[in-house]
């Protein structure tokens, strides 16, 4: 009998009254608040099956349920400066334990002040405390050098003897805490009353992403880190695109739903993404979005953007091969942006493959260019940015 799936509960706590940068989790970083990347980082892991936002402040509240997470309002006791990370995680779990009669498996904590993770670092974290049966896990950056300690008025070579330098190779393996990633069995917190304890293992992670923002100056460092970071990954050759293919929900959507009492449903869809469709076809590329949604909302929303739709579409690269060859394009000449695992045949077929911020890691491993933004939140308009800018570029 297969076993059930595992309650992992990612929590993410977020506070109104940061005083080194006033609103500093709803400040703008690479394109969206800062909360918002660990939303994303949350909703693109495998493991966990709830993200959750513990605040006191409505603001912060409106955006964490924009980027899909769920809100718990944290009491004023425990929102000052004064109040730490555990007691906020602690009421988190409380309140769902007596609203819900929720306990989860694990609990993921993530600081919305560490919005650099690679796209597998969180399920990566999970699986290496389940694979080292260990009971809490932090995320840490490896420093390898000759580090000096300052105490009580005293100056000590911490890790080596200075009258005796060796090598750096030779050095110990220091690991600094980067705040980014935390695992734990509740027990561990409600027992011990601290986010770390029994068996403890470590996540490396390189220290390009281990920077946190604390002060006002590491909100330019951080967008120069997420530039730095964007830039490792080449914008594909877009020259010769003819045909731009999207998925529907989570790409053209935020992947969320809106049923009332009749079962009738509606989506968010994004302004600015119909703008740059629009801009794309006065440019000659061809639009169309394939999709394996029945409901209408897919073909409405497609008729206001005057583009061709495949909707309750089965084998979405069969859909997308026809069409290639009704027009007399090759793959080359094609772009896709998807965001879930029925995307995986079209990508991995077209010359220019795209993934939303927000899409499942088998996506985003496979996309030659992961947009900053999630889907219905300007995903699309920023692929079509791409490809009218390198057209202008090539006609100029």
């Amino acid at each position: 009998m297969d076993q059930p799936a595992l309650k992992v509960l990612a929590l993410i706590p977020a506070r109104g009254g940061s005083k080194g940068i006033p609103r500093k989790n709803v400040h703008i970083v690479a394109g969206r608040p800062l909360l918002a990347h660990s939303i994303t980082a949350a909703r693109g892991t495998p493991a966990i099956t709830r993200v959750v936002v513990s605040t006191d402040d409505p603001e912060i509240g409106r955006v964490a349920r924009e980027y899909g997470a769920e809100v718990l309002w944290r009491p004023p006791e425990i929102s000052g400066d004064a109040a730490s990370s555990e007691s906020a995680l602690l009421d988190a779990l409380t309140q769902l334990r007596t609203l819900e009669g929720y306990t989860p498996d694990l609990v993921v904590f993530l600081q919305a002040t560490s919005p650099l993770r690679q796209a597998d670092d969180i399920q990566k974290a999970v699986t290496m405390l389940m694979a080292e049966q260990a009971d809490s896990l932090f995320s840490a950056c490896p420093q390898q050098g000759f580090v000096w300690r300052r105490a009580r008025g005293t100056l000590d070579s911490f890790t080596y003897d200075y009258r005796a330098r060796r090598v750096r190779q030779d050095a110990p393996e220091d690991l600094m805490e980067n705040g980014s990633i935390y695992v734990f069995k509740p027990w561990v917190l409600e027992r011990l009353g601290h986010r770390l304890g029994g068996k403890i293992a470590v996540y490396p992670m390189e220290i390009y992403d281990s920077f946190q923002i604390d002060e006002p100056a590491d909100l330019d460092l951080m967008e120069a880190l997420f530039a730095f970071r964007q830039a490792q990954r080449a914008v594909p050759d877009l020259r010769g695109i003819r045909l731009c293919a999207m998925d529907f929900d989570g790409v053209m959507t935020d992947n969320r739903v809106l049923t009332d009492q009749e079962g009738r449903e509606a989506v968010w869809a994004n302004r600015g993404d119909g703008w740059g469709i629009a801009r794309l076809k006065e440019a000659g590329v061809r639009v169309v979005v394939i999709s394996t949604e029945k409901n209408p909302v897919v073909a409405a929303r497609c008729r206001k953007l005057d583009i061709e739709c495949v909707h309750g579409c089965a084998d979405k690269l069969a859909a997308l091969q026809a069409m290639a060859q009704q027009h007399t394009l090759d793959a080359s000449q094609i772009a896709y942006i998807g965001n879930d695992v029925n995307d995986l045949a079209c990508l991995g077929w077209v010359g220019a493959a795209f993934a939303v911020a927000d899409a499942v890691p088998s996506v985003r491993a496979v996309a030659h260019y992961v947009t900053r933004a999630p889907g219905g939140f300007g995903a699309v308009r920023e692929l079509c940015d791409l490809i009218i800018e390198q057209k202008r570029s090539r006609d100029g």
